[in-house]
């Protein structure tokens, strides 16, 4: 009888830490956040010093030196590297989710000599799920890429010593309207945006948006794209008592890798400037 309490009691304590509902919950919204997230290729060092014609040592962004062909396959292996990595994450959760059912059901429906006697099998989902959870731990932070080919030409460097380029995954947190500051007037708008982590950095940014043809929100009129530097932005010469569709993007860079979501936010006009 102490055996078996003493071991429902290790299984319950598992579960009431590792795999509370609480945790499971935190892991979730970690995951649902970093797949709202931009994916990065992160280029180490940035700069170097590389000589010019005239012999002279001077500071040079990595990128140009980089042949662009090898860029675009390190950002091939880092999107797939990115896909794969938040799939894993998906299944993961749905693994310890089940598990978490699944020593629930042990620890309440089987009596004490089924326990007991399967109590090998039960360490093994133990140390099974706890696997999982210190892999969901380890990809939540994306990770280094191995980098096969040389990135940087010696014909470039005019005799400079080629530097040790490192690559990794980095991301930037989505961009999310503002719904209390964001509103449209009779011919007008004007939408704020921010991010997660309330980055101090303004980037530039591409704002999209479409006319919405018919109730449904289904069929889009004409739409145009403005670029900004900036967390806000008012957009001229719409249609008064009209629905537009408004998405915010991070413009493309070099080194964006990809981006499956966008914050969109519907607004519309209003009819005459008093309303």
């Amino acid at each position: 009888w102490e055996q078996y309490l003493e071991r429902r009691n290790l299984v319950l304590q598992f579960l009431h830490s590792n795999l509370s509902l609480h945790h499971l919950q935190h892991h979730q919204n970690k995951a649902e956040l970093l797949k709202k997230c931009s994916f990065y290729l992160e280029i180490e060092p940035k700069h170097v010093n590389v000589r010019n014609q005239n012999h002279t040592m001077h500071r040079t962004d990595i990128l140009q030196l980089i042949d662009p062909c090898q860029l675009q396959r390190m950002k091939k292996v880092g999107k797939n590297q990115t896909e794969i990595q938040l799939s894993l994450l998906t299944e993961l959760l749905e693994q310890l989710e089940r598990g978490r059912e699944e020593l629930s059901c042990y620890v309440e429906t089987w009596d004490m000599r089924t326990f007991l006697s399967r109590w090998d099998f039960i360490m093994q989902r133990l140390s099974k799920l706890s696997e999982f959870m210190e892999t969901l731990l380890s990809l939540q932070v994306p990770g280094k890429l191995y980098v096969k080919h040389r990135l940087v030409s010696h014909a470039d460097l005019r005799g400079t010593r080629v530097p040790n380029i490192r690559l990794s995954l980095c991301t930037k947190m989505p961009l999310i309207f503002d719904r209390k500051e964001s509103f449209a007037h009779k011919d007008w708008a004007k939408l704020v945006w921010f991010t997660e982590n309330q980055e101090s950095h303004l980037e530039q940014c591409e704002l999209h948006f479409m006319l919405l043809t018919n109730e449904s929100q289904t069929e889009t009129g004409y739409g145009r794209i403005q670029e900004v530097t900036s967390n806000t932005c008012v957009v001229q010469d719409l249609q008064p008592g009209r629905s537009y569709k408004f998405t915010i993007r991070r413009s493309n860079t070099q080194t964006f890798l990809c981006n499956k979501w966008q914050d969109s936010i519907t607004l519309k006009t209003k009819t005459n400037a008093v309303e």
